[in-house]
């Protein structure tokens, strides 16, 4: 299995970072900067994604947290807090169902437990036929605009952008297929793991029934909802989301 390209900085209890759907590391930077100072983060990038682009892309939720899981163990890493966001929070749900054991505390980031959401703002299979139709670059920058308030305004926006246009169609596609085969309802129920869920009210991506399942089905967990902020709320209230994460993680 390849190695994935992975961001590992600072030192101390180990605090892992997962992107989501045409996201890369890089859009973790301000978290990175902050977190180092108390962890030691790691923040990979997912296979096809990002510096990962050139590694195998897959098209099961599953196999990406296996991929994730094999190069922690990699790095000799057995015992660490999980973040993911969107996509990622998917991942983290696997992640958290093989080896929850190894999981401290969890943060389920602007994300849910089915990938084929109802009320998404469109099928997954006009999502492809998009893709295809308009070209990688084009739907990528339409995406990471909806990601923000004041959309391609937004101070990180174009980095957002940037970070889609290293993938590649068929890595997008696959991470299309992959959220379109994924349901993780039915494992919510067995997550013990201390849990933070985190929810923009104006995020487009992710409706806020998705946040009411993770929330009503995780026994111990607490929800945080983000006022006038999209789906990159880590980007949008830079501050109060670092303080947020890190007064979770040391409580």
């Amino acid at each position: 299995m390849e190695d994935l390209y992975i961001r590992d900085e600072g030192k101390g209890f180990p605090l892992v970072f997962i992107h989501g759907f045409l996201g890369s590391s890089k859009m973790w930077e301000p978290q990175i900067k902050f977190f180092k100072k108390y962890y030691r983060v790691i923040a990979p990038d997912l296979p096809g994604f990002g510096n990962s682009n050139i590694t195998k892309s897959f098209d099961s939720i599953t196999s990406i947290a296996k991929i994730l899981i094999t190069n922690l163990e990699k790095k000799k890493i057995d015992k660490f807090n999980l973040l993911g966001h969107s996509m990622g929070g998917m991942v983290a749900q696997e992640m958290t169902k093989a080896i929850g054991d190894k999981i401290d505390r969890l943060v389920c980031y602007s994300t849910g437990p089915i990938g084929e959401m109802p009320g998404r703002f469109e099928t997954i299979e006009a999502s492809r036929k998009n893709f295809k139709n308009d070209g990688l670059i084009n739907v990528a920058k339409k995406i990471a605009e909806t990601w923000f308030i004041r959309g391609e305004h937004a101070k990180y926006c174009k980095v957002c952008i940037e970070s889609g246009k290293q993938t590649s169609l068929e890595a997008v596609d696959k991470a299309l297929i992959a959220l379109k085969k994924w349901n993780g309802v039915e494992n919510l129920k067995n997550i013990k793991n201390k849990t933070l869920i985190i929810w923009g009210d104006q995020d487009k991506s992710y409706n806020f029934s998705q946040t009411k399942i993770l929330k009503e089905n995780i026994s111990n967990s607490k929800l945080i909802i983000f006022k006038q902020c999209a789906h990159n709320v880590h980007l949008e209230r830079v501050n109060k989301f670092n303080k947020t994460i890190l007064k979770f993680l040391t409580k």
